[in-house]
């Protein structure tokens, strides 16, 4: 299916954020060593391969003020070297040993990774626990690496339109929390990061108690537990992390909008982004699951009802769709989106996905309609359990944001339980207009679309 930018990036969070684990053949075990550090370990014995992962329980949400940036800033920096690795020999030294290995940051966390032979396992652990507390930094290797991110900013965001436009709704729907800054940071604070504020945040964060190891692949308890000890559990802690405190997001008493058109748009965007309670928000109760089920019945495809009704029937639409995005330490998010035929105008998009949500709201989801939508995401995340390093990553960004084991391992059994009044409860509570914000990304006056 061909999508618009704006549409795939959505799509995208949607794939990695939305499918959990199910119970099927996953059998993770878990210890933790003596200075806090959790272990996990997934065994999966379908080829000799290992994915080791180091998640760290921090994130750009949990950044000192006017140091946006810092977390993501980190990252690239771990790559720096210590005492015993040079600089940039680190992601060398793996692919040298027929690996591969890389790192990312978000918002409630920060994780390196390393897929490898199973018999390199232990050179992988004895490099990661190194640099969990010997980083060596120097004003030589921070100030290009804060250039390298300002031009990552430059290509990835601003040179974007749709990027550029994520960035504004963020910044509209969180008035206060701090997932309303981007995880790359504003420039103008990013520009003024400094080597002390990266070693000061490095310090007090990536200390054994505050991250988890996740060990995914052709491997047991047993064969992890002396290797984790050997190289993780002689670590000392160098702090007590603070707690994560973040400015709560106030009661949404107005809706929002924002609009942008840029010359390099070829196809406008509508989208509607509401505030949504997240897994760990509503644990004990089904919303998330049930929000999870609406985003598939109301655009998980072409079968879903915004495709049916917008594109199809109506045909005031190219494309049309929804996703929920619920692994979050705090809120999460919900949205739709649709894409009108060249030449049309946005208003009557919008008017129809008024009324076909509002529709849902008051009317629900059939049986059928619900039926379909947990057989096809049982099916999604049957399929994303298909390599170790997916694995690792799904149960580690629910470690990370403070959930369980069982968390993961029980989602297909809690979606199974969702009920019709769930489902009709959660679109009520979060298809709320004066909680979203609708946004419009258009093509410049004049543009010819495609």
């Amino acid at each position: 299916m061909i999508r618009s930018a704006l549409s795939a990036a959505l799509m995208l969070v949607f794939v990695l954020l939305a499918p959990r684990a199910e119970a099927l053949d996953v059998q993770a075990e878990t210890f933790t060593l003596a200075n806090g550090m959790q272990v996990v370990v997934i065994p999966d014995h379908r080829a000799p391969v290992v994915t080791q992962m180091v998640w760290y329980r921090v994130g750009a949400a949990d950044e000192p003020k006017g140091q946006a940036g810092i977390a993501h800033f980190l990252e690239h920096l771990m790559f720096k070297g210590t005492r015993k690795i040079p600089p940039g020999e680190f992601s060398k030294i793996i692919k040298k040993n027929g690996g591969e290995d890389n790192a990312f940051t978000a918002q409630d966390y920060t994780a390196y990774f390393q897929s490898i032979a199973k018999d390199r396992l232990a050179l992988a652990m004895e490099m990661e626990a190194d640099r969990m507390q010997n980083l060596k930094l120097t004003d030589a290797d921070v100030l290009p690496e804060r250039d390298v991110i300002g031009e990552e900013r430059r290509s990835r965001i601003e040179n974007d339109p749709a990027s550029l436009m994520a960035e504004q709704i963020n910044a509209a729907l969180y008035t206060a929390h701090p997932y309303g800054k981007p995880i790359i940071g504003w420039m103008s604070e990013v520009e003024k990061l400094t080597r002390q504020n990266a070693l000061d945040f490095y310090r007090t964060h990536y200390t054994p108690q505050n991250a988890i190891l996740i060990v995914a692949g052709d491997v047991t308890a047993d064969e992890v537990r002396p290797l984790a000890e050997k190289y993780y559990g002689v670590l000392a802690n160098t702090a007590n992390p603070p707690p994560r405190v973040r400015t709560p997001e106030p009661a949404p008493l107005a809706a929002r909008r924002v609009s942008m058109s840029d010359p390099r748009v070829s196809v406008a965007t509508l989208q509607r982004t509401y505030i949504a309670p997240s897994y760990r928000m509503a644990k004990g109760k089904p919303t998330a699951e049930a929000l999870d089920l609406l985003a598939q019945v109301l655009g998980g495809g072409s079968t879903s009802r915004l495709y049916r009704s917008l594109v199809i029937d109506q045909k005031i639409a190219t494309e049309a769709g929804a996703w929920y995005s619920g692994d979050a330490l705090d809120t999460g998010s919900f949205g739709v989106y649709a894409v009108p035929p060249p030449g049309q105008e946005i208003a009557p998009l919008e008017a129809a996905l008024d009324k076909a949500l509002a529709e849902l709201v008051e009317k629900g989801v059939t049986q059928a309609e619900l039926t379909l939508a947990k057989n096809l995401l049982i099916a999604q995340t049957t399929y994303a359990l298909d390599s170790s390093s997916q694995l690792a990553r799904i149960f580690g960004q629910t470690l990370a944001i403070g959930g369980t084991l069982e968390d993961v391992t029980g989602w297909n059994e809690r979606i199974e339980k969702v009920t019709l009044a769930d489902v009709q409860a959660a679109a009520a509570e979060v298809l709320v207009l004066r909680g979203s914000v609708t946004s419009t990304l258009l093509p410049a006056p004049g543009a010819v679309q495609n």
